[in-house]
């Protein structure tokens, strides 16, 4: 089934989710969805009309309104989706997960396989429906679904067929939770960051893309395996378009302060005998790489996004290389959206880093732009 027909089927079903062990004759707060387990806290029944273990074993307290919670929700239970999921769990960043996905047996599967290890990761709520009510009131939205591309399909087909995917998935995600933060991985991302930005209506500093953070995660690991290295101690970036048109700031690459252009001054360019260029031929080949050995990348992405949720979550301020609106700024006159260091917090992306690029780098970013904005022109919302 495709995505697209998928989401029309769903749209129309009135979806029955599980609520968490309710005993019986349990009666549901007026504010609180049917089926929808309450937030920030384990259902709290009313006094029993029958004698359950449940009722036997507790004693009820009169419920109050519950202490807001971290919702984070996941849309795609695909290879991606779940490694976004685990890579979250592990981190402890959410009071609560839901999962959302088409293929209900799929769903179900994957929840179960979840839920029976959240005592290991201390995860008190995993839920999942095929109706878009369960990720009601998220602070975090991932958006790992899309269709895939087929054999001879143009690119701008692709995004069409993506767009009319995403105009379900955005519209459900606005209605439940108006207040969130989108995080747009379905590829390609740039572009589809774009359309969710279009289609939600946010405001440019609640979508953010997952963009360059794994490319710039790849292009430090190579870098340190090169110098015998840890990478957190390789400072570089890969800015730009995610994937093959993604531009290396060779001019930013710096150990403790030491900018390895200093050192060799043609680095990254063809005249550089040491060939340091193949350090981002490599990242830009690694994903195909990684799929043509087992099918498809899933961890490295879903660690990436677990570590833009966590700097969303807690508010850290960090910066990471992640896709926004970049109009007017290195010369691009496109509504386009491109990877730049930009700092993530509690309310997305709090500001942007406007970083001091070589000519050819900017160059190279403005290029991008122009191919992006080649396939958006042509998009019919």
């Amino acid at each position: 089934m495709s995505w697209a027909v998928g989401m029309l089927r769903a749209s129309q079903r009135v979806g029955a989710v599980r609520a968490n062990c309710l005993c019986p004759g349990m009666e549901l707060s007026p504010r609180q969805p049917a089926g929808v387990a309450r937030r920030g806290a384990w259902p709290i029944a009313p006094a029993c009309k029958m004698a359950t273990v449940k009722c036997e074993l507790m004693k009820n307290f009169p419920s109050e309104e519950p202490v807001r919670c971290n919702k984070i929700s996941i849309v795609g239970t695909g290879s991606v989706g779940m490694a976004c999921a685990v890579s979250i769990l592990l981190k402890g960043l959410s009071d609560e997960l839901a999962l959302v996905d088409v293929d209900g047996g799929r769903l179900k599967g994957e929840t179960m396989d979840l839920q029976h290890g959240s005592p290991f990761v201390r995860m008190p709520n995993i839920i999942s429906s095929e109706d878009y009510l369960v990720t009601a009131n998220s602070n975090l939205v991932i958006i790992t679904a899309g269709a895939r591309q087929e054999k001879g399909e143009t690119r701008l087909n692709l995004v069409q067929r993506n767009l009319a995917i995403f105009k379900l998935m955005t519209s459900s995600i606005v209605q439940y939770s108006p207040r969130c933060k989108l995080i747009v991985v379905s590829n390609p991302v740039d572009i589809l960051t774009y359309v969710a930005w279009k289609l939600s209506e946010f405001p440019p500093n609640r979508i953010i893309g997952s963009g360059c953070n794994l490319d710039t995660a790849r292009f430090r690991f190579l870098i340190g395996q090169r110098l015998g290295i840890h990478s957190e101690s390789c400072h570089g970036w890969i800015l730009g378009e995610h994937g093959d048109s993604s531009v290396p700031v060779w001019s930013g690459v710096n150990i403790a302060g030491v900018p390895l252009k200093d050192l060799n001054v043609d680095i990254g360019t063809d005249k550089d005998p040491e060939q340091w260029k193949n350090v981002h031929k490599d990242v830009v080949a690694s994903a195909y790489e990684i799929i043509k050995m087992k099918g498809y990348t899933s961890w490295a992405i879903g660690l990436s996004v677990a570590d833009l949720t966590e700097s969303i979550v807690k508010n850290l301020r960090r910066v990471h290389p992640v896709s926004t609106r970049i109009k007017g700024l290195y010369g691009i006159s496109e509504e386009v959206f491109l990877s730049v260091p930009c700092i993530l917090g509690g309310s997305g992306i709090t500001d942007l880093i406007k970083v001091k690029l070589a000519p050819e780098e900017e160059a190279h970013l403005q290029k991008s732009a122009k191919t992006l904005w080649e396939i958006q022109k042509e998009l019919k919302f």
